[in-house]
């Protein structure tokens, strides 16, 4: 009959070591990666917003289409979901499927009209919400 120490030496398991080197292992490669995919999420937020600035352009020259002229600042993006009292009889919208989306930071596109570079501006202030910046901070625009 074996002793209870030759028992324990028989049953299979992990040893304390070998967990802290799978610990490790698993570590580094979350070192790695991490900030890979963090920086493509980031990029992708900057293309969403480039995305739904074009499709809010489409729309705007659609609204300008039937009602000759584009909204004023004081109408704004709204005018693209119910028609604004100046446009009655000539808006043929609603120009958005699904109304006015904030972008991917959670902050309402900014909408003038006139534009500093055209006959109007859309923008984003980025994922700081400031104007100007670099990188992802870096305001999104129309123009």
């Amino acid at each position: 009959m074996p002793t209870i120490a030759a028992r324990r030496r028989a049953q299979p398991g992990f040893t304390l070591l070998e967990l802290l080197v799978v610990i490790v292992i698993i570590g580094l490669l979350a070192a790695y990666v991490g900030p890979k995919y963090f920086s493509q999420l980031g990029k992708s937020e900057v293309t969403i917003a480039r995305a739904q600035i074009e499709s809010f352009e489409k729309s705007l020259d659609t609204y300008r289409l039937d009602v000759g002229r584009y909204p004023t600042t004081e109408e704004g993006l709204a005018a693209l979901i119910a028609a604004p009292a100046s446009a009655a009889g000539k808006w043929n919208g609603p120009y958005l499927k699904k109304g006015v989306p904030l972008d991917p930071w959670g902050r309402p596109y900014q909408y003038r009209a006139p534009g500093s570079k055209g006959e109007y501006d859309i923008i984003s202030t980025g994922k700081d919400g400031q104007p100007g910046g670099s990188g992802e901070d870096a305001d999104i625009s129309s123009q």
